[in-house]
């Protein structure tokens, strides 16, 4: 029942659902063996043919939900308002496969439907605690890219690079929309691209993700400044990257300021 956390540089899409899954079955272990909301009466293979199944496809969902919340909402800025719109997304037709799955399983018979509102609390539970997992702590690490070693391919994202770019020296790239705006050494310009999909381009470049709209190239920081609880990368030629509070503590580990 957790929307899974967001992914590397290769093949985002696929790591982003595994990763969701995984914590999801883990998740429906724990709940499994320690007979959690009442279940700790009926066998324990029972229990994990119940909770396992139901924790992934919750995650399933979750999954869905997120892409489309993250589309709405700064996670960056409300942290706690994308854990409520995930709860909320995600309780009400998981509730529903709660309810429909565990009449059949523990009692083999579906239960009446009036026994349905009872399912929305413990569903509610797990699925606030799991979102919020996922939000303070599954996505605190930004996408990292790394220098390519001698004699390996280099990026593959210089290569789309308008013409009026091309060689240029790139010092980040920034979401807008659907656009990404490149900005190099020798100006700025936009392409048509997701962000999520230039980070695994990028890789054979040393940078990293610094807010979700952002990937900066390491070189190209010249200042750091901070307040209000954020930090802000001055980068050469003036330009002003944003750090995002879920990044900032892994980027300053890394060494970036």
């Amino acid at each position: 029942m957790t929307p899974p956390a967001p992914a590397s540089p290769a093949r985002p899409k696929a790591v982003e659902l595994i990763r969701g899954l995984a914590i999801a079955a883990a998740a429906g272990v724990v709940l499994a063996l320690t007979g959690a909301f009442g279940s700790v009466d009926v066998p324990l293979w029972l229990r994990f043919a119940y909770w396992v199944p139901v924790m992934l496809a919750g995650a399933l969902w979750g999954h869905a939900c997120s892409r489309l919340i993250d589309r709405r909402i700064d996670m960056d800025e409300r942290p706690w308002l994308t854990v409520v719109a995930l709860s909320a997304a995600i309780t009400g037709p998981v509730s529903l496969l709660v309810w429909f799955v565990t009449g059949f399983v523990f009692e083999g018979e579906l239960y009446p439907l009036r026994t349905l509102p009872l399912m929305v609390g413990p569903v509610l539970t797990i699925t606030a605690v799991m979102s919020a997992i996922n939000v303070f702590v599954a996505r605190s690490q930004p996408v990292q890219t790394h220098a390519a070693p001698a004699g390996s391919a280099p990026a593959r994202f210089p290569d789309r690079l308008p013409l009026k770019l091309r060689g240029a020296v790139i010092r980040a790239v920034q979401s807008e929309d659907h656009y990404l705006r490149i900005h190099t050494d020798r100006g700025s310009d936009l392409i048509l691209m997701r962000l999520s999909d230039a980070l695994a381009e990028l890789e054979g470049l040393e940078g990293a993700q610094t807010h979700r709209s952002w990937w900066v190239a390491k070189e190209a920081v010249r200042d750091v400044s901070r307040g209000d609880g954020r930090a802000t990368l001055t980068l050469e030629g003036g330009l002003q990257a944003p750090v995002s509070r879920r990044y900032a503590r892994a980027l300053r580990d890394a060494g970036w300021y």
